[in-house]
């Protein structure tokens, strides 16, 4: 995390500060669901909100309190975490969900970490009496990691205030009269804030336990909104098209589109298969919250607070046209990292997660991808989303990555690891076609290979650092010869 004074830059400006009033309860006070579904059961906003008095009941005879660290166990039932972590911000206390797909080395960085003074698992206790809630807007409620998907993950802060202010800001569309889907776990920060946004609205919120394309189908035939991302989307309308009873009975009308940037492709076949649903698309990240919402004219635009510049590359004078480090400075963002339990507070300004992107003179811009996935070839830089967005327009390809193999000579080899719908579904010959029509000679895979499945964050995402350390350590699934 990058917290430097940025270069002089094309400057996009905020809006209004949120209102100050709306900084400081519980989250539990913003709003409560109509209903709450998952796979064991379903039962109203009432009774949510009489979990979550009893999670704190339980969290404050084990020892939380204001300021206490609460580490949430996965189960089953995602409702468990949630009136937990509800149950914990009653108490002024700060959550962090465990997400069941780390590995051991993993859990034990983020425990070092975090280093938590409640633990909390197993099923809720029955009844409690009402907890009188404490803390403030400025008080911690939340302990995300960072997604993994370029290293190893962190843990991170964020306020209650950050939070309502994340609320006010993501504008999707969303209403009360909405049933909103959930399809991943509430471990991943982009799908607990899903279902917070949908609960502050008053909505029908159904949650799932871990992603599924086919019990996401069938959840579309009661849900009007569903939050993913776009290798989710791709998966999901694989499903629909496979399944005409579901396609029929599909009542969304609207997907909302984190973690990355769906290609035209996707865009068109959603199109195609529903089109009277509408495609709302965000960009953010663990450490931001909610940056920027998709414009009608197809750019990226600040959200509500947030205000974002554009910095040249090093010794390059730029207006903003051209690409650059992304720096953002809102009240939406994270307090800090949490290092062996104590917070290293990052100071206020504006702060880069390291993603590049090019500004536009209608005052929108484009992320380009992490600075981190730029691929320095031949002297030459590449990144790698860019070049990921084209190949994934291929017929047969579900997803791919694009990452750099060491050379002696040229410093790396852009290599494409594709993932294909199917065995045997993706044409090479076309591939490489379409890659020498449509790129340019820098941005070219040089290396092909093909994987059954991409590694994947909790979130959906392809695991961007374990792509990379199959090619620098050589251990790679098939390899397609270039």
């Amino acid at each position: 995390m990058k917290s430097s004074t940025p270069p002089p830059p094309r400057n996009h400006p905020a809006s209004s500060e949120p209102s100050p009033a709306l900084a400081l309860p519980p989250i539990l006070a913003g709003g409560t669901p109509r209903t709450v579904r998952s796979p064991n059961g379903e039962f109203t906003g009432t009774e949510l909100v009489r979990r979550a008095h009893a999670a704190a009941s339980e969290l404050a005879t084990a020892g939380a309190g204001p300021n206490s660290r609460v580490f949430v166990e996965a189960e089953r039932d995602p409702t468990i975490g949630l009136a937990r972590l509800l149950g914990a911000d009653l108490l002024g206390s700060a959550t962090l969900l465990a997400d069941p797909e780390w590995s051991d080395t993993e859990r034990a960085g983020v425990l070092r970490e975090a280093a938590p003074d409640v633990f909390a698992s197993g099923p809720l206790p029955g009844p409690a009496d009402p907890i009188p809630p404490d803390g403030d807007g400025a008080r911690l409620f939340y302990l995300p990691t960072t997604s993994g998907s370029t290293g190893r993950a962190r843990v991170l802060a964020r306020t209650r205030r950050s939070w309502w202010y994340s609320f006010e800001s993501f504008d999707v569309g969303i209403t009360a009269r909405d049933t909103v889907l959930i399809p991943g776990p509430p471990s991943s920060s982009l799908f607990l804030f899903g279902a917070l946004h949908a609960m502050h609205l008053g909505c029908d919120v159904e949650l799932s336990e871990r992603w599924s394309a086919a019990r996401a189908a069938e959840a579309c035939t009661r849900a009007t909104a569903v939050h993913l991302v776009p290798t989710m989307l791709t998966a999901l309308l694989a499903v629909l098209e496979r399944e005409p009873r579901l396609l029929a009975a599909c009542r969304v009308r609207r997907f909302v589109c984190g973690g990355a940037e769906p290609d035209e492709g996707l865009r068109r076949r959603l199109g195609n298969l529903l089109p009277d649903c509408e495609l709302v698309e965000y960009y953010g990240s663990a450490e931001h919250s909610v940056v920027a919402l998709r414009g009608a004219d197809e750019l990226l635009h600040p959200a509500e607070h947030v205000e974002v510049r554009i910095g040249a590359p090093a010794g390059t004078a730029s207006d903003g046209t051209e690409p650059g480090t992304l720096w953002v400075r809102s009240p939406l963002h994270f307090s800090g990292f949490l290092e062996s339990g104590v917070l290293r507070a990052v100071e206020p300004g504006f702060h880069s997660v390291g993603d590049l992107a090019r500004g536009s003179h209608r005052d929108g811009f484009r992320v380009l991808g992490r600075g981190s996935a730029t691929i320095e070839t031949g002297g030459r830089l590449v990144a790698a989303e860019e070049v990921e967005n084209v190949l994934r327009t291929a017929p047969g390809v579900f997803d791919v990555v694009v990452a750099p193999t060491p050379h002696p000579r040229f410093g790396a080899l852009v290599t494409a690891v594709v993932e294909p719908e199917s065995e045997h579904a993706v044409d090479l010959a076309r591939l490489r076609r379409l890659a020498r029509d449509s790129l340019g000679s820098a941005q070219r895979p040089r290396r092909w290979v093909s994987v059954n499945e991409l590694p994947r964050t909790p979130s959906g995402k392809p695991a961007r650092g374990a792509v990379r350390e199959w090619l620098a350590t050589g251990e790679l699934p098939t390899e397609v010869p270039g």
